[in-house]
C-alpha cells in the first residue's frame, strides 16, 4: 500500500531524514533560513536518546562535530551561508583527518551578512573545498523536498565510504517551502571503522586521527592519498537528471530551486514551439561534466539559470570547452529568476542560434527584412505570463 503524502517543510523534512538515516549526534547554532533544522533536532534527538547540542557559535558546532565524528559516530551539522563561512577551518581539518560528517547549508544572500532571502551564491565555496588546502568534498544539491530526504541517506553513505565530509547544498526556498511528500527514509548500513577513536579497552594499540603532518614528505604523501581518493569519488559519485532532451534544440542547466524555475520556463517554451530540455546536476562536485558535454552536443545553445551572479556557469563553460554558445540568467541578493525571464533568454538563444527559427516554412532570414524577422519572435514573456516560481 502506497503511503499517503505528508505536507512537510523543507528544513524539517531534511532534519527528520538525518534522524532516520541514523544520525547519532547533531551540533548547530541558530541562523535563518535553516533555524527549523535546529528546532526540529532539539525536540526529536532527545526523544530518541541521541545527542543534541546547540553550540555557543558555528565555530563550536563544527569542532564539536569533528570530535564526535572522530569516534565513528554518525554526525550531522547544519547552518546557513555566514555560519558556513565560520566553519571553513573545521571543514579543512575534517578533510585532512578524513572524518566523515554531513553538513547542510541552506543558502542565503550575501556577501557579508547579506539577507535571509534564498541564494545559490555559495557554489564556489562548496565545490572548491570551502577551507584551506588541496581538498574537495562531495556536494549534493536537491531540487525538491522529497529528493532532499532521499539524498540525506546517500550523503551519510558517501561520507562513510570515503571518509570525507559531504555537503547537502540547499537554498532558502527549499528550506522554507512546504509541499506534499511521500518520505522515502532510509538507514544506511552500519560499519565498524578501524580508524575510529572508540577506546582501546586495553586490547589494541591507540589510534590517532589528525591532520597535522610536520614533515613535508609525509604531508605530500598524505595529499597524494587524498587526491587519489578524490579521483575515485569523481569516477563513482556523479549524479544528474535530465528532462525532455531527446529532441531539444535548447538545453537549460540549473540545480536546486533554479531547476524548478527552469522547468516551468521550458514547458512554456515548448508551448511556444521551442524545444527546450533540462540538464540538472545533482552532484555539484563531482560535476557531471562529461554527461553535460554529451547532452550539449545535440543542441544549438545552452542556457544556465542560477540564484547568483554566475558560479556554476564556470563549470558549464569548462565542460563545453566553447563548443556551444552559453547564455545566463541570474538574480542575486535573495531575488529569484522568473520563468518569464528564463523564457526570454531561451527565445533569444533559439533566435540567435537559428535565425530562421520563427519564420514560416520556406522563408529565410536572408530574404526577410530585419524588422520583419524580429516581429516573428513573440513579445516578451513578462507581458504574457503571471510571475510564478514553480510548475
Amino acid at each position: 500500500m502506497t503511503a499517503a503524502p505528508v505536507l512537510m517543510k523543507g528544513n524539517e523534512a531534511m532534519a527528520e531524514a538525518a534522524i532516520q538515516a541514523g544520525c547519532d549526534a547533531y551540533f548547530g547554532y541558530p541562523i535563518t533560513p535553516q533555524a527549523e533544522v535546529l528546532e526540529w533536532m532539539a525536540r526529536r534527538m532527545p526523544e530518541l536518546g541521541r545527542t543534541f547540542i546547540q553550540a555557543e557559535s558555528e565555530l563550536g558546532a563544527i569542532n564539536m562535530g569533528l570530535g564526535a565524528a572522530a569516534t565513528g559516530a554518525r554526525v550531522f551539522v547544519s547552518s546557513s551561508s555566514p555560519g558556513i563561512s565560520l566553519m571553513a577551518e573545521g571543514m579543512s581539518y575534517m578533510a585532512g583527518s578524513e572524518v566523515p560528517i554531513v553538513l547542510l547549508n541552506v543558502m542565503r544572500g550575501g556577501p557579508g551578512l547579506g539577507s535571509i532571502g534564498a541564494s545559490q551564491s555559495d557554489y564556489f565555496q562548496a565545490t572548491r573545498g570551502h577551507g584551506h588546502g588541496d581538498y574537495r568534498t562531495p556536494v549534493l544539491a536537491p531540487s525538491s523536498i522529497e529528493e532532499a530526504v532521499a539524498l540525506m541517506a546517500d550523503a551519510f553513505e558517501i561520507a562513510e565510504r570515503y571518509r570525507t565530509p559531504v555537503w547537502i547544498l540547499a537554498d532558502g526556498v527549499l528550506g522554507q517551502q512546504m509541499e506534499p511528500v511521500v518520505p522515502q527514509y532510509r538507514t544506511p548500513e552500519r560499519h565498524e571503522f578501524d580508524w575510529a577513536l572508540s577506546g582501546t579497552g586495553g586490547t589494541r594499540e591507540p589510534r590517532v586521527v589528525r591532520s597535522l603532518h610536520l614533515q613535508p614528505y609525509e604531508l605530500e604523501e598524505h595529499n597524494t592519498h587524498l587526491q587519489q581518493k578524490y579521483a575515485e569519488i569523481a569516477r563513482n559519485e556523479v549524479r544528474f537528471a535530465t528532462e525532455d532532451l531527446d529532441d531539444a534544440d535548447i538545453l537549460v542547466v540549473g540545480y536546486g530551486t533554479a531547476a524548478r524555475v527552469a522547468r516551468t520556463a521550458c514547458e512554456r517554451a515548448c508551448a511556444n514551439g521551442i524545444k527546450a530540455g533540462i540538464f540538472r546536476p545533482i552532484s555539484l562536485w563531482p560535476f557531471p561534466a562529461e554527461a553535460l558535454a554529451k547532452a550539449a552536443a545535440k543542441v544549438s545553445a545552452v542556457v544556465v539559470v542560477e540564484l547568483s551572479a554566475g558560479q556554476m556557469i564556470e563549470d558549464v563553460r569548462l565542460a563545453l570547452e566553447g563548443s556551444r554558445p552559453i547564455y545566463f540568467v541570474g538574480r542575486t541578493g535573495g531575488m529569484i529568476p522568473t520563468p518569464g525571464e528564463v523564457l526570454d533568454t531561451i527565445r533569444n538563444a533559439a533566435l540567435e542560434a537559428e535565425p530562421d527559427y520563427w519564420l514560416p516554412a520556406g522563408q529565410t532570414a536572408a530574404s526577410t527584412p530585419a524588422t520583419k524577422t524580429a516581429e516573428k519572435c513573440p513579445e516578451s514573456a513578462a507581458g504574457l505570463y503571471p510571475v510564478e516560481l514553480f510548475e
